[in-house]
Order: C-alpha cells, then sequence, then structure tokens
C-alpha cells in the first residue's frame, strides 16, 4: 500500500474511532457494552498495519477525551489507549505474518482482542492503584468480558466482514 493511500485510510479509521461513540447516544454504559471505538482500531490493524493501526489506538481516545470529555481522561481514556494501540499492533502484526485467509482473520482478531484486554487490566491495575482504589480479578472480569459481551460479538461478526468486502474492493491484500 502507498504511503498517500496508508495516510488516508489511517486518517479515515482515527475519524470513526472518534465519531461511533456518538452512536451510543455518549451514553457510557451503552458504550461500554458495544465497544464503538474498538471497531476502527482493530480494522485498522488489517488495512494499515500494526504500527500505523497503534498510533491510531493510542490516539483516538485521548483526543476524544480532550475534544468531547468521554471517556474520562483519567483513568477511563488512558487506560483505553494502551488497550486499543495493543489491539491495532497485535491485530496488524499478527495478520501481516498470516496466510490471510478467513481463519487467520478470526485468529488475528481474537488474539488481539485478548492482548488488549489483558494490556488494560494490567494498566487500569496501576492506574486505580495510583488513585488509590482496589482495581480485582472480580472487577477486570466483568469489565474486560462480561459485561462486553456485545461489544465482542459485534466484533467477531463485523471485523471478518469487512476485512473480506475490503479484500474484494482490492482495498487490500
Amino acid at each position: 500500500m502507498n504511503s498517500t493511500k496508508k495516510l488516508v485510510i489511517s486518517a479515515l479509521l482515527l475519524a470513526l474511532a472518534l465519531v461511533l461513540p456518538f452512536m451510543t447516544g455518549q451514553i457510557p454504559e451503552i458504550g461500554n457494552m458495544l465497544l464503538p471505538m474498538h471497531l476502527p482500531v482493530l480494522l485498522a490493524g488489517f488495512t494499515v498495519g500494526g504500527p500505523s493501526a497503534m498510533a491510531i489506538g493510542a490516539i483516538a481516545p485521548l483526543l476524544r477525551s480532550a475534544l468531547w470529555g468521554m471517556p474520562v481522561l483519567f483513568p477511563k481514556a488512558i487506560g483505553m489507549a494502551f488497550e486499543l494501540a495493543a489491539y491495532g499492533l497485535v491485530s496488524g502484526v499478527i495478520h501481516s505474518k498470516s496466510k490471510k485467509d478467513g481463519r487467520a482473520v478470526l485468529i488475528s482478531l481474537i488474539t488481539a482482542m485478548l492482548a488488549g484486554r489483558v494490556v488494560w487490566g494490567v494498566v487500569s491495575f496501576a492506574l486505580y492503584g495510583i488513585m488509590g482504589n482496589t482495581f480485582t480479578i472480580a472487577i477486570f472480569m466483568t469489565e474486560a468480558f462480561v459485561n462486553a459481551v456485545p461489544g465482542i460479538i459485534v466484533q467477531l461478526v463485523l471485523i471478518p466482514l469487512l476485512v473480506a468486502a475490503l479484500k474484494r474492493a482490492n482495498v487490500i491484500k
């Protein structure tokens, strides 16, 4: 992919990461369930590669926090920045080294989703500790998996479909 095309797609995906959360009506509970900001970042890993997707993931929650105050910068947006950066990097790196078939997309996606959640858990543990609050395994499991089930399902369905459509349209290889 040439650098201009990569830059344009990266900018589009960053813009989507900024505006998709408006689809949940700025209601944090719904956003926490549907995870709309995660979709463009994961898609970035498959389209523009790990390093660029990592940058999109790191920038999106921080920029969104600065522009609209959602998510709250500390600890939420900072934790999300690490999580989304991991999503982008892992999905892009694994996908670039794979056979690029449908199964490889799903393996890259699931690995990235798990890695991002682990990174978020570790960072959240540290950030909440700085605040003097506890962040237990139960809180981690509830926030990262139980409450996020609708978003996880959306990611597992939409991302492979979007990647397949982009491949058919020759946007990505």
